[in-house]
């Protein structure tokens, strides 16, 4: 005998019941139809910010101006012997006539400094950081690199530039910055009130169906969700090809330097620019190409790591109405701060549902066909609009009918991150191993060359 207890109950035959979900204690009759409120409201945002992304494709940019800013490239460096050779030429190759390229060897053990030591390139600076002050993260580095830079403004050289006019853009050491990059982004720093401007980011080493998924999430978040904030002027910051003017990053800055110790400090400084009242935009023309992880047990840890940023990144929609931006945009702010809460609940309910199924023998699904498609549809069509917002041609845009599948597949595969994710704030777990990069030399002919925008 089932022994029934007040949450998992099922209710009688004359219980009322609210229609999708009968059968089920008045509980989760609620809780599901408030997944459902939350399942919707996340796709009436998609279809916004689908609307926003059109009307910003078409709204006009000043003419591209880079001589009118010094270009300035963050490279943190930890261990990178097989890409920073790489990524160094193609930022000595950026359309920029005044730039400075700053790699922060943060205490590598490896052949890097060796290999930055061999390169006669232009305009580059290796900021070589020792024990105890090195290998503490991302953001103590491009803290650093912050502060050497201000020090650089004092000299006679630089001493014209104020920070209104330095852009500093931070690329990972396996990223390939668009030569055309400086020259885009300029377009949007033309507007004083800027703050930081995304680049479009691609993975170069599509060989697998992880790296192609990845390419295609990375993809869709930049031309759907990024560029569709470009329109309100709330479009966040990626890290990789993530250009900030140097007045803004100073703006929020303490006396350790813009960058907190986040897991995703390029999350956490893009939202805290948005809340002092800076713009930021994303550019789909200017690119940045970057490594996608080939194993599916590696990809978890970095989308675990990501997710752990996620969390500690909610503890910022305290000052969210700080955005000057219409309201909806303001909504958006918070959605998307409160992804990883959203993601939980959803997936909790998926799995409350099969549980429920299988323990009171429950026909959940026993509505008819029509619901069954219903739920189907709110699973793929999240990831549809995405995929439709990437396609650039027709052809492109009715292939997404096909690939949604493989692409959602992969979507659930890495949604349970949330929860080791949830695990490891709670007990204060915040190490981990850097991804290992893949040799070059693995890469096609095409993959090899600096590439520009599509």
């Amino acid at each position: 005998m089932l022994i029934q207890t007040p949450l998992l109950a099922a209710t009688s035959p004359e219980s009322p019941s609210l229609g999708l979900y009968p059968g089920l204690s008045w509980f989760w009759q609620v809780y599901f139809y408030a997944v459902l409120g939350l399942i919707l409201i996340g796709i009436i945002n998609h279809i916004v910010l689908s609307v926003a992304a059109l009307r910003m494709r078409h709204r006009g940019l000043p003419p591209a101006a880079p001589e009118d800013f010094l270009w300035v490239f963050f490279v943190p460096a930890l261990d990178e012997e097989v890409t920073i050779a790489d990524s160094v030429s193609r930022l000595a190759a950026t359309d920029a006539p005044h730039k400075l390229i700053m790699v922060i060897d943060d205490g590598s053990e490896d052949a890097t400094a060796n290999i930055l030591a061999t390169l006669d390139v232009p305009d580059l600076q290796v900021l070589s950081r020792k024990a105890p002050d090195a290998r503490i993260g991302k953001a103590a580095a491009l803290n650093a690199a912050w502060r050497h830079l201000h020090g650089l403004l004092a000299t006679p050289r630089y001493s014209r530039w104020r920070p209104e006019q330095v852009i500093v853009v931070v690329v990972d050491a396996d990223g390939r910055l668009s030569a055309n990059a400086p020259a885009e982004f300029s377009r949007h720093f033309a507007n004083p009130q800027m703050g930081g401007v995304q680049s479009l980011v691609r993975i170069y080493n599509r060989r697998s169906w992880l790296t192609w998924a990845q390419d295609l999430e990375f993809s869709a978040f930049g031309r759907l969700f990024q560029q569709g904030r470009a329109w309100w002027g709330t479009a966040n910051m990626g890290g990789n090809g993530q250009a900030n003017r140097l007045a803004a990053l100073d703006d929020v800055a303490t006396e350790n330097g813009p960058w907190r110790n986040k897991l995703t400090e390029d999350q956490d400084i893009g939202v805290r620019l948005l809340h002092k009242g800076w713009l930021g935009s994303q550019d789909l023309v200017a690119t940045v190409d970057q490594q996608g992880v080939n194993s599916l047990r590696r990809l978890w840890r970095q989308r675990t790591r990501w997710a752990q940023g996620g969390w500690e990144a909610t503890a910022l929609a305290g000052t969210a109405h700080r955005i000057q931006a219409p309201w909806w945009a303001r909504i958006d702010a918070l959605i998307y701060l409160f992804a990883p809460l959203v993601q939980l609940v959803i997936l909790a309910s998926f799995l409350s549902a099969i549980i429920l199924a299988v323990t009171l023998e429950l026909p959940l699904w026993a509505r008819t066909w029509p619901l069954i498609l219903f739920f189907v549809s709110l699973s793929f069509l999240p990831g549809f609009i995405g995929l439709v917002a990437r396609g650039e041609t027709l052809v492109e845009k009715l292939f997404a009918v096909i690939l949604v599948i493989p692409y959602t597949l992969y979507a659930w595969i890495i949604l349970p991150v949330v929860v080791r994710a949830l695990f490891r704030l709670v007990f204060g777990r915040t190490s981990w191993t850097k991804t290992a990069r893949e040799p070059l030399n693995q890469q096609t002919e095409e993959e090899s060359p600096a590439r520009g925008a599509n």
